[in-house]
């Protein structure tokens, strides 16, 4: 597996030597359009934009959450316009703690493409190192990349659901939604019962930066031991900057639950609990 992280100063390079292929990964849910604007206002030269909606998540349905994983076909098809072959190294980024980001590299590696990296610090960190933006295009590829799904790295909610505490489950929500004290975007507050606490934005700076290594392992540590660990958070995104953080940290065998809380709490007879653990 590539290492996941990308300092902004070697990206000038490898832009140059076109030997990789760049993302745009910024997204807004209070707004869906957003992210797109953005990128037409500016963006690292050569970045595609993929759009979380409709490129990096599939079609919404009455269960399984609001950002489904996407169709491997339709995901195939995205990825060859953009040029991705088996052999490309893919690089994300975005200008939110890396949120969207990390939903690509988990994406990529679950689909069978290891070579991936984040943009540590996203847009920011490149401009602030020198980077230029611009607005053009690039043209439609065609690549050779094919997405092979592996379940392994997903856990499924009957799973979950008969747990018995064999596995870790991990939130990785702000900590008032978590204890169900406010939910501003599902119908029902509280978490999964049995799941403890790490929300994504504790393992970043306030510069977007992910932590040192050391510090993210002492944020980690304070749960305990994790045996067997599944990450969810309000849809399966956000959770996928605690899962980069676990492969930074010596665990990449963490699963996700892809449709998180808006999956479990679509369901009326699944049991929520609010607070902390007792």
């Amino acid at each position: 597996m590539t290492y996941p992280l990308l300092k902004a100063e070697d990206l000038q390079p490898l832009l140059e030597s076109g030997s990789a292929v760049i993302f745009d990964c910024r997204f807004s849910l209070a707004d869906f359009t957003q992210g797109r604007n953005q990128y037409l206002q500016g963006h690292i030269p050569g970045a595609y934009h993929l759009d979380m909606e409709s490129d990096l998540s599939g079609s919404k349905g009455s269960y399984g959450g609001r950002h489904p994983l996407p169709n491997p076909v339709l995901f195939t098809t995205r990825m060859r316009e953009c040029g991705v072959n088996t052999d490309t190294l893919v690089i994300a980024y975005d200008d939110n703690r890396m949120a969207g980001a990390s939903r690509l590299w988990w994406l990529m590696n679950y689909f069978g493409h290891s070579s991936v990296q984040v943009l540590n610090g996203g847009i920011k960190a490149w401009v602030q190192q020198g980077g230029n933006l611009n607005t053009d295009i690039p043209e439609t590829q065609h690549g050779n990349f094919s997405a092979s799904p592996n379940p392994a790295m997903v856990a499924e909610m009957e799973k979950l659901k008969r747990n018995g505490g064999r596995l870790t489950l991990i939130d990785a929500r702000e900590k008032a939604r978590y204890l169900g004290q406010e939910e501003p975007i599902d119908p029902v507050a509280g978490h999964i019962p049995g799941a403890i606490n790490m929300p994504w934005q504790s393992l970043t700076s306030d510069q977007g930066r992910f932590l040192a290594p050391e510090q993210q392992q002492q944020q980690w540590a304070t749960l305990g031991p994790l045996d067997s660990p599944v990450v969810y958070c309000g849809s399966g995104v956000t959770a996928c900057v605690d899962l980069l953080s676990l492969t930074l940290t010596g665990v990449p065998d963490a699963r996700l639950y892809s449709g998180s809380w808006s999956d479990w709490c679509s369901y009326p007879d699944n049991p929520v609990a609010t607070g902390l653990i007792a």
